[in-house]
Order: C-alpha cells, then sequence, then structure tokens
C-alpha cells in the first residue's frame, strides 16, 4: 500500500514522538556527578537530581495535552511529603507540572518556527514546610522540527530580459526560495528546482535556481515574451516534500538583426510648382522590424536630377525620409525630377552581417504640376532719384512685370495706397511709368517705399507685388537759422574785445558737399559801438564788446541783428536777432543779478520806508475788520430763539399752478391791488424809530411812484412786524401795477375777457401752439365757440 503526503507526514509524526518520550524516560533522573547540597541542620548530602534537555514535536494536534517528561527526586518515598514546581519560559501558560509525580506537559500547539526552545527551572520542596529539599535546577525543552513549512519565493514574480539570438546556456536570471523548517535537521529545508512551464526555450538549475536560455536563435520578431513557471521543492525533491511556485517572465531584447526594406522599389509624387521653400514634398520609410536604436536609419539621395533641388532628412520620431524643397520650382523650366534614395542602419551589428546588407534603395518620381503664377516683376526691387523742385507730373522712373505663365496675359499695374497715403505719385496702368502726383518736400520725408501692385488682366486675383524706393534729391530752399535759442549775457565791468557769445547755425537742407555758413552783422547794427562779430570761418561767430562800461540803469537789455547767409546755390539768408542782457557779475565773471530794478528800488525808497508803509496797510485792514465786526453786532437781535434757523435764505417755489382753479383756492386780488386793509403789527423785541399812526391814502399817480411807495410800505411793515426774520431776507411782491396800457399779462382772466384782439394767427404756428389756436381762436374748430 502507497502512503500519501499527508499519511506519510503523520507516520513520521509518531516515529519521532516515540524516539522523543523512549530519550526523556531515560533521561528522568539520573544519579549526578554534581556538587554536594548543603542543608542547614543537617548533613552535607549529594545533589540527588540533574536532567538534561527535553525533546518535544511541534505542531501536535490531539486533543489531550503533550507529554514532555518526568522530574524525579531520590529524596521523594512516594509517600506524597515532595511536591515538585516549575517556572520560566511558558511555565503554567504553556508547560504545567504534576506536583505530585512531576510530570511535565504541553498545553498549547508548538510551533519551533516562532520559538525553538523554552528555558525552565524545576525545584523540589518540602510539602510541609515548603522548603527546598533540592537546590534549583535549569533545563530546556527543545520543540523538534517536522516538515510544516513549504518553500517560498519572497522576491517574486520574477522579470527578467535577454537579448534575442542568445546561444544555448545564457544565464537569464537567477531564483531563490526559503524554506522556514529546520536547516540543520533532516532535509525539511533542502529545496531543489525545477521548471514547470517554459520548456523547450528556458531550463533552471536544480541546485542554484539559475535559469538559462535551452534553444538557440530565439528571434524576438516572431515571439518577444516567455512565462515560465518555476518550483521549489524541499525534501531534496522526494516524494512528500513541500513545494512552492513563482513566475517569472523573459523578454527578448532587441538586436540589430534586420536589414531596412522599401516595401516598394519607386514611388511618385505630384507638386505644384507654387509649392514654397523647404516646403514638404513626400515622406518615404524603408521597413525595419527592429526596434529603438536598432531601427535608426538615415536617407541620403545618392542620384538622380533633383539634387540641388530636393533634399532628404529623416523624422526622429517615426524614421521617415522627409523630401523639401531647396529651389523654386518652376513648371516652364522643368516639369519632373527623379531621385535615387538609399536608407541604411546607423548602427549596425558586425555579428550578423552575413544576414544581408543593412542598407536598400529607391526610387522617387517628382511632377511638377503647373499653377496660374502671378505677374513678376524684372528686379524685386527698384531705385528711382527725384528732385523735391519737380513739378507735378514728372516722370521718376518705370517699373516691368510680365506673367510667367504660358499664356503670358497681360499686365496692369497700380500702386497700392496703404504705402502712399499721401498719393505723391501715380503709375500708369498699362506702361508702368511712375509719375509725380504732388509737389515733394525733402525735408518731411526723404525716401518714399511704395509698393507696385501688378494684375492679369485676365484673372486680377493673380497680383504681383514690386518695390520701388524713391529718394528725393535736395534743394536748397530753406534758409539758415540759429541753432538754438541763445541767452546771452554782458557784465557791466566787461572789457572791450571780450567774447560774450559764440553762436552756430542750422540748415534743414543736405547739400553734397556740406553746410557753409557766413556770418555778419546786419547794415543798421553794422556800426554800433556796443558789440561787434567776428566770423570764425568754421560755420560758427564770435560776439564781441566793442566798449567798457555798460549800466543797467541807463539799457539793460540789447538787441544784435545777425545776417546768415549758406552756401547753396542759389544762397538763402535769414537775419536773427540775438538778445543781450546786461548783469551785475562776480570776479569770475559769472552772471548774478540781470534786472534792471535791483537799482531802482532802493534809489526811491529805503527798507526802513518799506516796512514803514507795510505796517500803515496792515493798520488800516485791521481797522477795517473792526468796524465791520461792530456793525454787525448792532444788527443782532436782542432775543434769540434757538429753535431758529438763524442764516440767510432765498425760498423758492416752483409750483406752476393749477390754473382757474388758483382763481378760488387764493385771493388774487391781493397781488394786483394795494387798497388792501392791512393791521400795523408792532415788534415786541426792538423799538421802532418812526411809528406810523395811520396809513396814506393811495392816489392816481405815476406807476413808478406807486411802486416806490409800494415798496416802502412793505419795508416799514417788515421793520415794525414781530414775527418777520431779524436778518436780511429776499422778498418778491407780484405786484403790476394800476393803469398799465397792456393789463394785465395773466392769462387767468382772458377767456372771459371781451377783446376785440383775433388770434387766429396761432393756428399757423405750428402743432405745438394748437391748444392755444383751438381756445382763442374763432374758427369753426374752436373749443369753446
Amino acid at each position: 500500500m502507497k502512503l500519501g503526503k499527508v499519511e506519510f507526514c503523520h507516520f513520521l509524526q509518531i516515529i519521532a514522538l516515540f524516539l522523543c518520550l523512549s530519550g526523556m524516560n531515560q533521561a528522568e533522573l539520573s544519579r549526578s556527578r554534581s556538587k554536594p547540597y548543603f542543608q542547614s541542620g543537617r548533613t552535607r548530602t549529594k545533589r540527588s537530581w540533574v536532567w538534561n534537555q527535553f525533546f518535544v514535536l511541534e505542531e501536535y494536534m490531539g486533543t489531550d495535552p503533550l507529554y514532555v517528561g518526568k522530574l524525579h527526586s531520590d529524596v521523594d518515598k512516594g509517600d506524597g511529603s515532595i511536591k515538585y514546581i516549575l517556572s520560566g519560559e511558558g511555565a503554567s501558560s504553556i508547560f504545567i507540572i504534576d506536583e505530585n509525580t512531576g510530570d511535565i506537559h504541553a498545553t498549547k500547539r508548538l510551533d519551533r518556527e516562532e520559538q525553538a526552545y523554552y528555558t525552565l527551572r524545576a525545584q523540589a520542596l518540602d510539602r510541609l514546610t515548603n522548603k527546598p529539599v533540592e537546590p534549583e535546577s535549569e533545563f530546556v525543552i527543545k520543540i523538534q522540527d517536522i516538515n510544516d513549512n513549504e518553500p517560498k519565493f519572497l522576491d517574486g514574480p520574477y522579470t527578467a530580459g535577454v537579448p534575442e539570438m542568445s546561444p544555448v546556456g545564457t544565464s537569464v536570471v537567477q531564483v531563490t526560495a526559503t524554506d522556514a523548517d529546520d536547516p540543520t535537521y533532516g532535509n525539511s529545508a533542502r529545496v531543489v528546482y525545477s521548471i514547470l512551464q517554459g520548456q523547450p526555450y528556458f531550463s533552471v538549475e536544480p541546485k542554484t535556481g539559475v535559469i538559462k536560455t535551452a534553444l538557440p536563435n530565439m528571434d524576438r520578431e516572431a515571439k518577444d515574451q516567455y512565462l515560465l513557471v518555476i518550483q521549489a521543492k524541499d525534501m531534496v525533491g522526494q516524494n512528500g516534500g513541500l513545494s512552492g511556485t513563482t513566475s517569472v517572465t523573459v523578454t527578448l531584447t532587441d538586436v540589430n538583426d534586420n536589414p531596412p526594406r522599401f516595401p516598394r522599389r519607386s514611388y511618385q509624387y505630384n507638386v505644384p510648382e507654387s509649392l514654397p521653400v523647404a516646403s514638404v514634398v513626400a515622406r518615404i520609410k524603408a521597413a525595419d522590424a527592429d526596434v529603438g536604436p536598432n531601427a535608426e536609419m538615415e536617407y541620403k539621395i545618392v542620384d538622380g536630377d533633383g539634387l540641388g533641388v530636393f533634399k532628404i532628412s529623416v523624422d526622429k520620431d517615426t524614421q521617415e525620409g522627409i523630401i523639401t524643397i531647396q529651389k523654386e520650382l518652376d513648371f516652364e523650366a522643368k516639369t519632373s525630377y527623379t531621385l535615387r534614395i538609399e536608407a541604411a542602419n546607423m548602427h549596425v551589428d558586425p555579428r550578423f552581417l552575413s544576414l544581408g546588407p543593412f542598407s536598400d534603395m529607391t526610387t522617387v518620381k517628382i511632377i511638377v504640376e503647373d499653377v496660374d503664377e502671378p505677374p513678376v516683376f524684372t528686379s524685386r526691387l527698384y531705385s528711382m532719384v527725384v528732385s523735391e523742385a519737380a513739378k507735378v507730373g514728372t516722370i521718376i522712373g518705370t517699373v516691368a512685370a510680365h506673367d510667367p505663365d504660358a499664356s503670358n496675359s497681360p499686365v496692369r499695374y497700380s500702386i497700392d495706397r496703404n504705402t502712399d497715403l499721401e498719393r505723391y505719385f501715380n503709375i500708369d496702368a498699362n506702361s508702368g511709368v511712375i509719375t509725380t502726383a504732388k509737389s515733394l518736400d525733402r525735408e518731411t520725408n526723404a525716401v518714399h517705399n511704395i509698393t507696385v501692385l501688378a494684375m492679369e488682366s485676365q484673372n486680377p486675383a493673380q497680383i504681383g507685388r514690386g518695390y520701388v524706393a524713391i529718394t528725393i534729391l535736395d534743394i536748397n530752399d530753406n534758409a539758415p537759422e540759429f541753432a538754438m535759442e541763445y541767452e546771452t549775457t554782458v557784465c557791466e565791468n566787461a572789457q572791450p574785445g571780450q567774447v560774450i557769445q559764440k553762436i552756430s547755425a542750422i540748415d534743414k537742407d543736405d547739400p553734397p558737399n556740406g553746410h557753409q555758413f557766413y556770418f555778419s552783422l546786419t547794415a543798421e547794427a553794422a556800426n554800433n559801438h556796443n558789440f561787434t562779430l567776428q566770423d570764425n570761418k568754421d560755420n560758427t561767430a564770435t560776439v564781441l564788446t566793442r566798449r567798457n562800461g555798460f549800466r543797467r540803469q541807463e539799457q539793460s537789455v540789447f538787441y544784435l541783428p545777425i545776417y546768415i547767409v549758406d552756401s547753396g546755390s542759389p544762397s538763402l539768408s535769414s537775419t536773427n536777432t540775438l538778445t543781450i542782457r546786461v548783469c551785475d557779475c562776480d570776479a569770475d565773471g559769472i552772471a548774478q543779478t540781470c534786472n534792471a530794478e535791483a537799482y531802482i528800488l532802493p534809489a526811491g525808497l529805503s527798507t526802513g520806508a518799506l516796512i514803514a508803509i507795510l505796517a500803515c496797510v496792515l493798520t488800516l485792514l485791521v481797522l477795517v475788520l473792526l468796524i465791520v465786526t461792530m456793525r454787525r453786532r448792532k444788527k443782532e437781535p436782542l432775543i434769540f430763539d434757538e429753535e431758529r434757523d438763524i442764516r440767510e435764505n432765498i425760498v423758492r417755489y416752483d409750483d406752476e399752478g393749477g390754473g382757474e382753479e388758483d382763481t378760488e383756492a387764493f385771493d388774487m386780488a391781493a397781488l394786483r391791488n394795494l387798497n388792501i386793509i392791512r393791521d400795523t403789527k408792532i415788534r415786541r423785541d426792538v423799538t421802532p424809530e418812526i411809528q406810523f399812526l395811520s396809513r396814506p391814502t393811495f392816489k392816481s399817480i405815476p406807476d413808478n411812484v406807486i411802486f416806490r411807495e409800494f415798496i416802502w410800505e412793505r419795508l416799514k411793515e417788515a421793520d415794525v412786524d414781530p414775527c418777520a426774520p431779524p436778518y436780511d431776507s429776499l422778498q418778491t411782491y407780484a405786484f403790476e401795477g394800476n393803469g398799465s396800457v397792456a393789463e394785465s399779462l395773466s392769462s387767468l382772466d382772458s377767456i372771459s375777457s371781451n377783446s376785440d384782439q383775433n388770434y387766429d394767427y396761432l393756428s399757423d404756428w405750428g402743432p405745438r401752439f394748437k391748444r392755444l389756436a383751438d381756445m382763442y381762436g374763432t374758427g369753426p374748430d374752436c373749443l369753446y365757440s
């Protein structure tokens, strides 16, 4: 009968347990060769016990406690007077002892991989006195290993790489398995490696775990990855041993064993002749089964009639050959090109040269297509010159363009006005002759850059562009003038012949030989006794004094007219006035004061006089302020109402009224009639200077007198009115006067008046006066007729 794996393991455990028990029984107690033991009150006796280590199998699966061994002392006569105690690692928790018999049992399942041995101490005590009858002894319980742990690959799963085409026996990777069992006891930890998956391509060394190639010429392009399963088995691979597995992924790395090959022997591409330079014409690619650096290629044109017209480069990302244009194409000049192109690997492995040349050739034919091209100028840039004195219509030059196509369509010319905004120039549409259209000024713009457009008559969308630079030639049309505004001074103590200013001139013109200016004084200033002018012959002149002793009191400013002539043909001249101020200077000749008033003021008034005048002015100002303050205090009322807002106010009412309804709500006669009985009101806060006992009777007198009396009456009433505000106020009276020829201007009573005036003309004033025309008109549509 064959035993299975589990049954065999149980069988081995039973045998080991039997051997352990027999060994422990022999080691229960032995007469010792130990030292004598002294006990107080007794004679010296030999120690009657000593024991060696005990052994116990791990992973005990029984239900009863596992018997470990027995402790016994010669002192123990079996009458129960001796008891045994146990202490140390695992005492009471794992190991227990029968205090009467000394039997030791294990109460828990033990695992050698967790703890390999336990150190304990045993002692025999007198049960009555609880005193030791033997000295305490130490012993060890060792856990005996069984094969209960399978090998494990702690670093798995593995990945590795090996170059393709490697010879047999090339090392790939080493795998390692560990077994937690005791390597010093039996074969539980002795591991053997084998390959379960991956034959016949790979093999593994049984003892070392090194994986090697088992077949030659493994091709990455055919299969680039393999999955291996490696087994590690303990018990030296015998039956009943435990095993573990791991996976190993082996990738074949690339080598340059495939030459590049073009898929086609020839290619053809059509391109328009208008394609710009540096444009891509075509992309071709030679196939290479390799990858990475082994697939890198270089392309070159080795033959053909387009060597100078086209070039080829490589795209580093796609390894394509890119054909681009180096020169402009012209269908009328050449209609096709043929190129011989070679593709070759950049990194060739000498081991695989026998597989063939690592390069390939192909033919590329490029057909140039005709397109309708815009007109082309005979020159890319035209340079022309014209004098700024040229009259309108003067011919400056001619441009020419032609249609490069076979049709040779006529060309019409025009100027791009974005380059000639002021429209200085015109061009003949047929001949291309450029003429002036306005007067030119070199000082405003010395060079005009314009763009001329040439378009085909049959296809105006085809437009060519030519560039014209027109330089304006200078004429002498600007007179010279001072180079700057000079601030010239002369000291009062200046000596004759002293230089006070050096002047120069500028001219907006630009003569070919440069400027040459001539300086002199004007005829009326040539004989003055104060200053003279010296021409330095280098486009500068020097102003000098003719006398000494200038005085600001006599004349503080001198004006010197200077005549400047240029060297143009014809020459131009101008008169410029130099202003010279007389100043007080220090010892170094530096001007300090140039105002004539500085001398005038001290001559009339001293400093003390000025202070006295200022004091008087301040005194007058103080007096004026005091008078104004006193007058304001007199006008202040004796009694102040704190609740009243004492400020000057102008009250304005913008109520437009309600028309005829106002005649019922208000007494409008009060605005027109003076003869209104008013009660005299006496102010209680101030005593009126004049008290009127009675009112005067109004008579029929001229209107201006009536108005004067009306206002005077209101003023007197306001003075004595206790409710009148005690401050200045503005009061408006709507009195219109008596006996007015125009009568009242109010329209309140107009509708009921019996006036004979005709208002029909209001209807002719438009829709804005329609309402008035309806109210006052006499027509058939009158509202109140």
